[in-house]
């Protein structure tokens, strides 16, 4: 077989063209033509030592189109952004050629189908945003063999069943973004074991369960918890205040009981503290002078604080 080069990757995107049924900006009907280097196409950027293509970005020109299996051929790309269109259809079964991908950006697209379980075959993935489209079935627990993931987003799909514990083999992980799915069953605990995570969002599915007193023991840099609207219960732990860089905490519309321990007034860089629509009593102790609170939904029972503020954060 013939080495692959530029004339492989210019064929490669040539098919992606022609598979775009509607291109309402002409950008690449117009721009991306056999008469002109591959490497001067708008969305194209190009290794200067191989000349080959390493970045292929067309997000944002409301392309409509299936994603061809020829893609598999551009096997020089470290990334591929083609969010904000209409890719239509399921993921290729090629995308496992791209050995060398760190950066995929699906998001907001109408792709389709179960979550694939081949992203384990991309030894290089670091960044994975499949958000807003309409993928379904569960979480494959492949996924946690992607050891260099740092930026997992699947939200706003269609996915069910439980958190695969396999993401708790994720030690990179400072992202980890489930909202809107139907996602059931409990958060599981190696999760709470990510040290690396930032931001932890399992906005609006059907989990359940209580916080473990150790959920904060390894958290070391988390800024983010937002668990609203779901079915979690019990007491909210005071051991929340062991994640001292959180900022923004929402437990609302859950089913948490008792009151809110006073430790959490010990978190001096909390600024949004969002617990609306649960079961709690009581009032705020002192210690939440020490916050930078600015946004407080605390409505439901007993328990009345603050504005009337949206808990339902991205």
């Amino acid at each position: 077989m013939a080495t692959p080069n530029i004339k492989t990757d210019q064929l490669a995107l040539l098919a992606l063209k022609s598979s775009i049924s509607h291109d309402p900006k002409n950008i690449i009907s117009r721009n991306w033509s056999s008469s002109t280097p591959v490497c001067t196409w708008i969305g194209i950027s190009c290794s200067s030592r191989h000349q080959r293509v390493t970045s292929l970005n067309i997000s944002y020109m409301n392309l409509e189109s299936r994603i061809p299996s020829e893609l598999g051929n551009l096997s020089f790309i470290s990334s591929l952004d083609l969010s904000n269109n209409y890719f239509y259809g399921t993921l290729p079964q090629v995308l496992p050629n791209l050995r060398r991908l760190r950066y995929i950006d699906l998001s907001a697209n109408n792709l389709s189908g179960p979550l694939p379980s081949f992203f384990s075959s991309l030894p290089n993935i670091q960044f994975l945003f499949l958000s807003r489209n309409s993928l379904s079935g569960r979480i494959p627990t492949s996924i946690g063999n992607v050891s260099k993931l740092e930026y997992l987003a699947l939200d706003r799909n269609f996915l069910e069943g439980e958190i695969p514990k396999e993401i708790g083999n994720l030690r990179y992980l400072t992202l980890l973004n489930l909202k809107v799915n139907k996602l059931t069953g409990i958060i599981p605990l190696p999760i709470f074991s990510l040290s690396a995570l930032i931001k932890i969002t399992l906005t609006s599915n059907n989990l359940i369960g209580e916080l473990p007193a150790s959920i904060c023991d390894n958290h070391p840099a988390l800024e983010w918890l937002n668990l609203y609207d779901n079915q979690f219960d019990g007491i909210i732990p005071s051991s929340l205040q062991k994640c001292d860089q959180l900022q923004v905490l929402s437990l609302s519309f859950n089913k948490f009981i008792g009151s809110i321990p006073r430790e959490i007034g010990n978190l001096s860089r909390l600024t949004g503290l969002y617990l609306g629509q649960n079961n709690l009593e009581g009032m705020l102790s002192s210690p939440f002078h020490k916050t930078s609170i600015s946004f407080l939904f605390l409505i439901k029972g007993k328990l009345q604080y603050g504005a009337s503020l949206s808990p339902n954060l991205s």
